[in-house]
């Protein structure tokens, strides 16, 4: 009798048949093995599955035997355990910058790294329709432009857009090209930030990557690399709030004591918290003065106070006036 054309993908079938159908929970049998080779016209005999198996742990697949009622085998470790998963599903579903169909597209994929029964577990995770997302479906693909000028030293160009109080696009600069040098890409508030070189204005810039469309690459290499080797990545987003530029100085605070947890939140717990009295501390830190720096102190009301620079302090008070203004 002449063997099926699908013979030699016996092993792979087998692979794909115990990584999506077993766990520990729900081992499979031999002759369940037999059945599903069956199904895609492959012969298989008792005998030749137990040395498949074999073989298969030799090549690394984590294959358990499992005796109690009746023997049945099960893959007992993947690349991706069950929480990792579902770390990885809320990430995706907490992300603005990624759209409602590409979250759902992403989870499928993630799903298929599970069992079939694992794979319940996350879909009962997903709770996708009515969350803020982003609408730009190109998004994506963004980043994988971005990422590849970066890699290949280039410059890149791009539209950049808001939207109008009816909902729609409205490109910025009457629809003009931006030229930047990409330099890294930053998650923030739950929103992706391309941090690059604005040759024109000779400063890092941020820009919203939901808010750029049409990017491309240049021929012209990246400026402003010696800038970028002075930042200190791992505290920048510490110092810059909602990605809003502006001028880097110290800063001294005085805060109550029970916002300790607040301040390290934010600054890191290398922050030094100076005691100031019984009831407060104070703290230096360096980072970018604008109106949502403003807004996260104003956020903490009469329970934070900004010391120094006296300038700094004076614009908080004009900020506060203004509000205070609005609700007479």
């Amino acid at each position: 009798m002449p063997k099926s054309p699908n013979q030699k993908l016996k092993l792979l079938i087998l692979q794909r048949f115990l990584t999506r159908c077993s766990d520990e929970a729900h081992p499979v049998t031999v002759q369940e093995m037999i059945e599903e080779l069956a199904r895609h016209d492959v012969a298989a005999e008792r005998k030749t599955i137990y040395d498949d198996l074999e073989t298969l742990r030799r090549f690394g697949l984590d294959i358990v035997q499992r005796k109690d009622r009746s023997t049945g085998y099960y893959v007992a470790s993947r690349d991706f355990e069950l929480p990792e998963l579902k770390l990885l599903v809320d990430s995706i579903q907490s992300s603005k910058f990624i759209t409602q169909k590409k979250t759902l597209s992403l989870i499928r994929k993630l799903e298929n790294l599970a069992s079939v029964y694992e794979a319940q577990l996350l879909e009962r995770q997903v709770y996708v329709r009515g969350r803020v997302k982003s609408m730009n479906e190109s998004v994506y693909y963004n980043v994988d432009e971005i990422s590849g000028a970066i890699t290949r030293d280039r410059a890149i160009r791009f539209k950049y857009f808001e939207f109008t109080l009816a909902g729609e696009r409205r490109y910025r600069h009457e629809g003009a090209w931006y030229t930047v040098s990409p330099f890294a890409l930053i998650w923030d508030d739950e929103n992706y930030y391309l941090l690059a070189w604005d040759a024109s204005a000779e400063r890092m810039k941020h820009f919203r990557v939901d808010k750029m469309t049409n990017i491309e690459p240049t021929e012209q290499r990246r400026e402003g690399k010696e800038t970028f080797k002075k930042l200190d990545m791992s505290s920048y987003t510490q110092r810059v709030f909602g990605m809003f530029g502006g001028e880097q100085q110290r800063v001294r605070l005085r805060f109550l004591n029970h916002l300790a947890g607040a301040v390290i939140d934010r600054f890191g717990k290398d922050t030094i918290l100076t005691p100031d009295g019984d009831e407060h501390f104070i703290i230096a830190v360096d980072l970018v003065v604008s109106p949502q720096f403003f807004a996260w102190v104003f956020g903490f009301g009469a329970e934070a106070e900004i010391l120094s620079p006296e300038a700094v302090r004076l614009q908080m008070g004009r900020e506060a006036a203004k509000i205070a203004a609005r609700y007479e």
